[in-house]
């Protein structure tokens, strides 16, 4: 079923749960292999027929979008202003806002301008009550009460169905360069990235290739990618200062060609590897290094925000890594896998200490648990 209100949304969801029928709710599927296998289900909703733009006031720098508008036409439609929702999501050509949102997707540029919990300010979902639920606002700075929306960023449609979703806008910056930064060895370019971390240039992106994932891009060696935007000012300093260091220095379409290749990195490897699997780690900053020591395949480090990403031909590779990393005490899970292999591995080696709370408000959201069974731990 595709709903295309949300009205239609909640009456569909409603339906559904009086006959105790289980559900699979999904956006556009291109995440589809993200997260646990959905169980089989009784009723297939989409919120892909969910498209309008409902309200756009560029001066406000605020809109609001049903979830099922592409990211890609969205972006499209905020660049005419010079205006952006920087979140640089994996399959950012064919995903939804919703299915970003429920899948809590980011990219390169978070370091700077944060995950979906920052650029969010209001949302309205559908719960299998039938109910339209309203939290947050059109305001940038809102402080009325708990904001319930929240809850459903990362979610992956367990809790209730995203109807519409409300940003702040950002304009975007007036100048933009990136530089790249070749490194013999891991100690190098972890302390080129301290001491860039410490310094008065603040990057928008400060990315790690190891050796593995920079061939797969043309380069050798450790690679330092960082973004500086802004005025013209900082980005000339910036440009003085690394390429002073040895940078190679991006502009235009060679710098957007670049970020598009990291960004869609993810969804470029599964393609390639069709038994490959995505891990991820998170981690501090100081333990960047020693995460990234560990991956012999290749591994792109968010090496500003502490989020590692190793890229495996072979799921069951993945899981071993994931199970060491959760020895050592790091926050490890299993993005991407196969569907035959998602079932066998172990996703989620160490699910944290907040999982009974979770379990709680599943059990306030969606008590017969009936919405996407087994999509975020087995458990859900």
């Amino acid at each position: 079923m595709s709903p295309r209100s949300p009205e239609e949304l909640a009456d569909t969801l409603l339906s559904a749960a009086a006959r105790k029928h289980t559900i699979s709710l999904y956006g556009a599927s291109t995440k589809h292999l993200m997260g646990g296998p959905i169980e089989p289900a009784d009723v297939a909703i989409s919120t892909a027929a969910l498209t309008r733009v409902l309200h756009y006031e560029p001066r406000d720098l605020t809109i609001s979008v049903e979830a099922g508008i592409r990211y890609a036409d969205l972006t499209s439609l905020l660049a005419r202003n010079r205006q952006m929702i920087p979140l640089d999501p994996p399959f950012s050509d064919g995903a939804t806002v919703g299915g970003i949102l429920a899948a809590n997707s980011s990219g390169p540029r978070r370091r700077l301008y944060g995950t979906a919990r920052d650029l969010v300010i209001g949302m309205k979902f559908a719960t299998v009550q039938g109910k339209l639920v309203q939290t947050g606002g059109m305001v940038v700075k809102n402080v009325a009460g708990l904001d319930m929306g929240k809850l459903l960023i990362g979610s992956f449609g367990t809790l209730a169905a995203m109807a519409v979703v409300n940003f702040k806008l950002l304009p975007r910056p007036a100048a933009a360069a990136s530089f790249l930064l070749p490194f013999d060895t891991l100690d190098a370019a972890i302390a080129a990235r301290d001491q860039i971390l410490k310094g008065v240039i603040a990057p928008a992106a400060v990315d790690l290739l190891n050796p593995p994932a920079a061939g797969q891009l043309g380069y050798k060696r450790h690679l330092l990618a960082l973004q500086t935007a802004g005025n013209s000012a900082a980005v000339e300093r910036a440009r003085r200062e690394f390429a002073g260091a040895g940078a190679t220095v991006f502009e235009g379409a060679d710098e957007s060609r670049f970020w598009r290749q990291v960004q869609e990195y993810t969804p470029h490897f599964l393609e390639k590897f069709a038994h490959g699997a995505v891990a991820r780690v998170s981690c501090t900053l100081s333990q960047v290094k020693e995460v990234m020591a560990t991956l012999e395949a290749p591994g792109i480090a968010r090496a500003g925000s502490g989020v590692c990403y190793g890229y495996f031909t072979r799921a069951e590779a993945a899981a071993r890594w994931t199970a060491s990393a959760a020895r050592r005490g790091w926050k490890a899970v299993i993005e991407f896998a196969p569907d035959e292999q998602r079932t066998k591995l172990d996703l989620w080696p160490v699910p944290g200490s907040d999982l009974e709370m979770m379990k709680k408000v599943k059990n306030m959201f969606d008590p017969n648990r009936l919405m996407n069974r087994g999509r975020l731990f087995r458990l859900l």
